[in-house]
């Protein structure tokens, strides 16, 4: 994905009630469950051999290599308790909002006479429902990085710029170069 994608699964996984399987054979099981019982649809997911994901199903392999060993963990991360983080995230669109803290460029564009140089700025806001809303539809439809920055940088103009419309009208904020960003709800 990217930074406001990634930054989006952090988020809904951190919402988990349960911690997610700690062994490599807890974790190979479950996937294998959640692909129906077919071992076939873990080997491709992970890109390992059928005879590999049944060895850990059956415990006869303990100890992954790294790279499978975090493969294996996001993707356990993904399926994990996904009514939980369904209605965290219906809560979020909702009633509570998200909140964003990110560092990144900021430009504008506005009035003549007005500087329109972009800068670093670091900023944490919280953002109403139907941003978190917009975010997720979003995300669920396939939406690429760049609309998901969009939304973002919308919510972030209209919200911590234009304070609700209470200043800075026809400002158009620029949202780009992310150091990081970080979303809550």
């Amino acid at each position: 994905m990217g930074i406001i994608g990634d930054s989006l699964e952090q988020a809904a996984a951190k919402t988990a009630t349960r911690p997610i399987p700690k062994s490599a054979g807890a974790q190979m099981r479950f996937l294998v469950k959640q692909h129906k019982g077919s071992t076939k649809a873990v080997a491709q997911l992970l890109g390992v051999s059928q005879r590999t994901v049944e060895r850990y199903v059956k415990d006869q392999i303990r100890r992954p290599r790294r790279e499978l060993a975090a493969r294996m963990e996001r993707e356990v991360r993904k399926r994990w308790q996904p009514r939980v983080r369904q209605r965290a995230q219906q809560r979020a669109a909702q009633r509570t909002g998200i909140t964003i803290e990110t560092r990144a460029r900021f430009g504008f564009t506005a009035a003549p006479g007005t500087t329109d140089d972009g800068r670093i700025r670091l900023i944490t806001q919280h953002l109403p429902p139907q941003y978190a809303a917009r975010l997720f539809d979003a995300q669920a439809a396939g939406a690429t990085e760049q609309q998901l920055q969009n939304i973002a940088a919308e919510g972030l103009q209209e919200i911590y710029f234009k304070d609700s419309g209470r200043r800075a009208d026809g400002l158009l904020v620029e949202f780009t170069d992310i150091d990081y960003a970080e979303l809550d709800f």
